[in-house]
């Protein structure tokens, strides 16, 4: 069976589960109607956090609707659309982002903002940390079991990491690299 959106949220509802999905570009009847829905109707569920970090500096409004009439009956269990406006700077340089979102949950604009930042600290912490830091991406293994088998030596040694107290994997690869007896005591 041909894997697509619509059939993955069918199935997700059918197993009992509910899901927070972004709706990108790839989908562009979706993204379309979402985008046309909050330019017609006004949004009553509003969220604004704003955040100062290093050299950013980023305000996002997080709107929900609950009238998802005008979207396609297939994708099953929309209950709520959500939009993500993120304005700031980022190295002085001005950012504007807008992202859509549709849900089978029924939350408000606050509990879905932490929800969808929930997602981005996964995403920044261990995806980006194996992709960019550890090479995961450039790695020359394609053969058998050696890709799945050394993203799981991957993950390990981000959690000893971690657990070992480096907020920077960056940092512990530097300060462990060359001491043995210290990468043994990860293990103890």
């Amino acid at each position: 069976m041909l894997c697509t959106p619509k059939k993955t949220v069918e199935q997700i509802i059918q197993s009992g589960n509910d899901y927070l999905i972004a709706v990108k570009g790839n989908q562009r009847k979706l993204f379309e109607q979402l985008k046309t829905q909050f330019e017609q109707v006004p949004t009553p569920r509003v969220e604004v956090q704003t955040e100062l970090t290093r050299n950013r500096q980023s305000q996002r409004t997080v709107s929900v609707l609950d009238s998802v009439g005008a979207i396609d009956a297939q994708w099953v269990g929309v209950q709520r659309i959500i939009r993500v406006e993120r304005v700031g700077t980022r190295a002085n340089r001005a950012v504007s982002e807008t992202m859509f979102y549709i849900s089978s949950l029924t939350l408000d604009a606050a509990e879905f903002a932490q929800r969808i930042r929930q997602h981005w600290h996964v995403e920044n912490r261990l995806h980006w940390v194996k992709d960019v830091v550890l090479k995961e991406d450039c790695s020359p293994l394609c053969d058998g079991h050696a890709p799945v088998n050394f993203a799981i030596v991957r993950t390990i040694a981000l959690n000893l990491f971690r657990h070992h107290g480096f907020a920077s994997v960056t940092q512990g690869l530097r300060r462990m690299a060359h001491d043995i007896p210290g990468l043994f005591s990860f293990l103890q």
